[in-house]
């Protein structure tokens, strides 16, 4: 049957969100059309391809190996529209993230509705929260398949949604609106898929999916020291199979199988699945658990070269084929092994988890110093102006402490840990090399782990404290994510872990859709403040071109109480100085024109200017500062953020409007 040419294109009315790249507005084919010229690999494109495999896989397999993998591009491409082809064909990598993105990251039911589905409820929410409306343009969906434990990443079938959460026509509507981000769960697969239940029947087709031993002691002591690994149950797990006992490689947990990618079979099926959630309306394609994807003894099972390759040939294949669809590697690992995936800058991925970044923050408002986040922050570059960090400060699992292993001193990791106990937070550990336990992360609501719970501070004070340590991650280069928990400033959910026994859970919590339209009418309720507060900064940001992942950042280290950042337009046409109090005190502040880079120099703004360049205005406080004696003091309250940009580049800004 010939494929239907109809194309459904939104028009700009039907997307709320306008800086979703055209590419994204043309969807795929529901059958491949095959009366169209199919794929034409380009030699050096074939050639890049096969050397990986042959990394991966030795020159003979890889010869093998090639022409499937060519079929299954090809097959593809045949769903793709020429008006999609045509579009990507002007993509910008360069502009592939601009200051518009804001990425909301969600269970697709954390928001339960007796009225419609959980995914229809998510939507609903955020169109009724005005400041997130208008700044939220992407959803992070955790992963919404089938699945039999740890709250969706223990997979029973990678091609299906969930039908409690709903249906790929849902995933399809909401796509109509927002970019969305796809959990690829790459790493592993649920005990009850049928994949590994094939494995257990004996089928010869899947005897390799997973790494299997017929003895626990195949694996050695030695080798098993050497493994590091984010949990500390047992690395093997004993299965009945219909051959007998086997011991099965699990990485997290006894129901999550890992992959066994040294069987080519595995990474084709996972290419074919990576491209179906292509087809399916990925925009952006979360790769989890990546940094343990191969499993060979004698190393640390953990940031191979085989890893690095694999997602270097996932690159490779997206460039080929879906060169506007960025992958994202979620690895909860020391930053500088961390930055490893962003490869080159060019080869690998275009956009890593900043995980250094929580633990970062929320010492600085602990100790209310932040000395060690502006040095750390005045080295954080990219390899290349196609790539870029994820900015968060708040995850489902919680907040992770391996990224600052490096970083800040153990003192300061167990402070943190210290204090995050007496805000009601419970701690995660993993086996580390030579099998010893270590603090893995923080289980904790973001708002929790700010504010006691128990405390008698006022409520207004909290929220400041909140959506202060927010804008930090608003403003550092990079696209800021945020977890919805993160969103609406939950507290720690501490009944449900003592039910369920998961510790995570304490940041899961299932919220009713109703209660949060109710909170919403209240203007005094926690959530009204706080959505008033936090939606201003995003719906501001989302305007700013300084904001942009690419735009230059300046750290300035003005005062141990402040953290002051200059950010810079990619044109230099446009600057914004924040400031942001982490201190429960007053602070005054001088700031020297003299220490800005103004337009990519080191001119200042007031030296033999125009008279209308000694005023800034504050776009969150709304009032103007006026410049003296080439500086402008600053008085800040506890918890303040000033975002402060030339009057003279403002007025330009409203003229250019004009």
């Amino acid at each position: 049957m010939v494929a239907s040419q109809k194309i459904s294109v939104k028009s700009p009315e039907q997307v709320p969100n306008n800086n979703v790249k055209d590419w994204t507005n043309i969807r795929h084919y529901e059958y491949p059309d095959y009366n169209r010229p199919l794929l034409e690999i380009p030699a050096a494109a074939r050639q890049k391809i096969f050397e990986r495999l042959c990394f991966l896989y030795g020159e003979e397999q890889a010869e093998q190996l090639l022409p499937e993998l060519e079929r299954v591009l090809k097959v593809y491409y045949a769903y793709k529209p020429p008006a999609r082809i045509e579009a990507e064909s002007h993509f910008d990598a360069v502009n592939r993230f601009t200051e518009q993105d804001v990425i909301l990251i969600t269970y697709g039911d954390l928001l339960r509705s007796e009225k419609s589905s959980p995914l229809a409820s998510l939507v609903h929410i955020l169109e009724e929260v005005p400041g997130f409306k208008k700044a939220i343009n992407t959803l992070h969906i955790l992963p919404f398949f089938p699945y039999s434990s740890d709250r969706g990443f223990s997979v029973t079938d990678f091609r299906a949604v969930d039908p409690k959460l709903g249906s790929w026509q849902d995933i399809a509507k909401i796509g109509d609106s927002y970019k969305l981000m796809f959990d690829a769960v790459c790493n592993h697969t649920s005990s009850k898929s049928k994949a590994f239940q094939k494995l257990l029947s004996g089928n010869p087709e899947y005897k390799d999916i997973a790494t299997v031993y017929q003895s626990p002691d195949e694996l050695s002591p030695e080798d098993r020291q050497m493994i590091v690994r984010p949990r500390t149950n047992d690395l093997l797990t004993k299965f009945q199979s219909i051959n007998g006992p086997i011991w099965v490689w699990t990485t997290f947990s006894t129901d999550q199988i890992d992959l066994n990618y040294s069987n080519p079979k595995v990474l084709l099926w996972v290419i074919e699945t990576l491209l179906l959630y292509v087809r399916r309306g990925a925009d952006l394609i979360r790769l989890d658990a990546v940094t343990y994807l191969w499993q060979i003894p004698g190393t640390s099972c953990a940031n191979l070269e085989q890893t690095h390759e694999t997602i270097k040939l996932f690159h490779d294949i997206f460039d080929l084929v879906a060169p506007g669809v960025a992958l994202i590697t979620e690895t909860n690992i020391p930053h500088e092994q961390n930055i490893g995936y962003f490869g080159n800058g060019d080869d690998e991925a275009q956009m890593v988890y900043n995980f250094a970044l929580p633990p970062l923050v929320l010492h600085t408002f602990y100790r209310e110093d932040t000395t060690a986040l502006a040095e750390w922050a005045k080295n954080l570059e990219f390899p290349a102006n196609t790539c870029t960090y994820l900015n968060i400060l708040d995850t489902h699992d919680g907040i992770g402490l391996m990224g600052v292993k490096n970083i800040l001193p153990s003192e300061d990791v167990q402070y943190l840990i210290s204090r995050a106990r007496e805000h009601g937070a419970f701690i995660s550990y993993r086996t580390g090399a030579g099998g010893y336990d270590e603090p893995y992360e923080i289980n904790s609501t973001w708002f929790s782990a700010l504010n006691l719970d128990s405390g008698n501070e006022p409520l207004a004070i909290q929220i400041k404290r909140f959506v202060a340590s927010r804008s930090i991650a608003l403003v550092l280069k990079g696209v800021p994510g945020i977890y919805l928990h993160g969103l609406i400033g939950t507290s720690n959910d501490v009944d449900t872990v003592i039910k369920t026994k998961s510790k995570r859970d304490i940041n899961r919590q299932i919220i009713s859709e109703t209660v949060i339209d109710q909170e919403l009418q209240l203007p005094n309720s926690k959530l009204s403040q706080l959505t008033r507060a936090l939606g201003k900064l995003l719906e501001t940001r989302v305007q700013q071109s300084a904001f942009h992942p690419q735009g230059e950042q300046q750290i300035l280290s003005l005062s141990d109480k402040c953290f002051v950042v200059l950010r810079i337009a990619p044109d230099s046409e446009e600057h914004i100085l924040t400031v942001t109090n982490v201190s429960n005190q007053v602070c005054q502040l001088e700031i020297p024109l003299s220490e800005l880079k103004i337009n990519g120099s080191d001119s200042v703004v007031g030296n033999n200017a125009p008279e209308n360049n000694n005023y800034w205005y504050d776009l969150i406080g709304n009032r103007g500062w006026r410049v003296q004696q080439q500086k402008i003091f600053l008085v800040l309250h506890p918890y303040d953020v000033v975002w402060l940009v030339p009057y003279v580049e403002l007025e330009k800004s409203i003229e250019n409007q004009d």
